[in-house]
């Protein structure tokens, strides 16, 4: 049971006391790590107080790192956010309190990280003026679409960045790239399409959400230049999923041919390509391709973009950019779903766009993750290329390396995989096994070289090699 003692003769909001209150229940342990909240609508019944106020209180929470918000489930406790003390913030204060770096590891799940590759500075420097400015756009329900000023934001960046054609009225914005595709999936049951085509292999958790909700999948293999386009559906109106830009988790790109030539495949059939271009800044050799949604003038090409690996990883913020066509009936259903993404930091990211921080910050971490590339790419020849054990592919963008690893033959791939993802975690790096490719000996694992620091790329890659081989051998 949730009851605040309000003090009606504080200078303090409602929002405040009750952000105090759920922070010293988290501090002593009375709400637990894992603990599904009320909605934000029946703590408001609960409390007797506005849906606005609680929403702001839970969006500071998630700000803090308290508490975490799961589509279509609910609000969370997170483990290890708190700092034990049970003190509040200021309402005039963008600063969190500090977390001690044991508490940091242990949420982290002893994972390193890169401190070099975000601006904190600038980002509390916008969400301050966010709190401290303009505290009345916070007292009103986010928009169900997205922020206006994002949806700006964003719309003008991707014309620059990427030639994608688009106003804000058509930038959808959510927490995370999976509850956009349940989005896609209700549009295009409304336009009678029951067919989805994937990359093999390629974004799984896509594929799920289309399979759950009913839609046929077509399994579609990749090559070195992308989806192949000759074995797509032909006379059957359908949907492919693909990302050209940096191919997951092949990193195959597809070519400007070969982009028109998916094109010329959708305006064939009358089907639709739902584009996932996730981390196409983060390129480091060559020029940039254009999106296929500037290339088909947006007429059958759904863009889908997201802030995570731009940013950091505690934003889930993603967007989507639909055809204009397709607008009118998202507006029938946008009423059915709550706006998940936190409205200060939406706001306090389109400050941070509007101010040019975003494009300072990019920049930054192209320089820094390009010269990680070339610091894991050197220490993975001398340490694993010599004899072929270890070799890396997809090396020209993204923020991850494809490890192939010689297991040598006879074992259980599935097996080996998850030991060498549990040995790089032992040492705090992020590995992900790609169980479609692994086969014949050869396991294959995504290595996320970007968390680690600079200077620790060498020995961090020369200590995980090591215990790649003992687990081999020990098979």
């Amino acid at each position: 049971m949730y009851s605040v003692e309000f003090d009606s003769g504080s200078s303090r909001s409602l929002y405040v006391q009750i952000y105090d209150y759920l922070k010293k229940e988290l501090a002593d342990g009375r709400i637990v790590q894992g603990e599904r909240l009320p909605s934000i609508r029946n703590m408001a019944k609960m409390l007797g107080v506005s849906v606005t106020t609680v929403r702001m209180a839970y969006d500071q929470l998630i700000v803090e790192g308290y508490l975490e918000s799961r589509p279509q489930s609910g609000y969370y406790a997170i483990q290890g956010s708190w700092d034990g003390t049970g003190h509040g913030i200021r309402e005039d204060s963008a600063y969190t309190h500090p977390v001690t770096v044991a508490q940091a590891e242990e949420h982290q799940n002893d994972m390193m990280y890169d401190p070099e590759s975000f601006d904190f500075v600038k980002w509390k420097k916008c969400m301050a003026s966010v709190l401290n400015d303009t505290p009345e756009l916070l007292l009103s329900e986010g928009d169900r679409q997205g922020e206006p000023a994002l949806r700006t934001e964003i719309a003008a960046y991707l014309y620059k960045s990427r030639g994608v054609v688009c106003g804000p009225e058509q930038v959808v914005i959510s927490a995370g790239t999976q509850q956009l595709v349940t989005h896609i999936a209700r549009i295009l049951k409304v336009m009678g399409i029951t067919l989805v085509c994937k990359e093999d292999p390629g974004y799984e958790p896509a594929s799920r959400i289309f399979g759950d909700r009913g839609f046929a999948i077509s399994s579609i293999p990749v090559r070195s230049d992308g989806i192949e386009i000759e074995k797509l559906p032909a006379n059957i109106r359908s949907a492919v999923y693909v990302s050209p830009q940096n191919q997951f988790p092949t990193g195959a790109l597809m070519p400007i041919g070969r982009r028109h030539r998916l094109l010329e495949w959708a305006d064939d059939n009358d089907s639709i390509i739902i584009e996932d271009d996730y981390d196409s800044e983060l390129r480091y050799f060559g020029m940039p391709v254009p999106a296929l949604q500037g290339l088909d003038g947006g007429k059958r090409v759904i863009y889908i973009g997201s802030f995570t690996s731009t940013l950091f990883p505690a934003v889930r913020i993603s967007y989507m950019v639909l055809p204009r066509d397709m607008i009118s009936i998202y507006e029938t259903m946008k009423m059915d779903y709550d706006q998940t993404c936190s409205k200060t930091e939406q706001l306090t990211l389109a400050l941070f766009m509007q101010r040019g921080f975003y494009g300072a910050n990019l920049r930054k971490i192209r320089n820094l993750y390009s010269h990680k590339l070339r610091e894991a790419m050197d220490a993975i020849g001398e340490y694993g290329g010599k004899d072929g054990f270890a070799s890396a592919e997809n090396t020209r963008s993204g923020i991850n390396i494809i490890l192939r690893i010689d297991a040598g033959g006879g074992g259980d791939e599935k097996e080996t995989s998850a030991r060498l993802t549990d040995d790089a975690a032992g040492l705090g790096i992020k590995v992900r096994s790609i169980p479609q490719l692994s086969r014949d000996g050869m396991i294959y694992l995504i290595f996320y070289y970007n968390q680690i620091p600079a200077g620790e790329i060498r020995a961090s890659v020369q200590k995980m090699l090591s215990a790649f081989r003992e687990t081999v051998r020990g098979n």
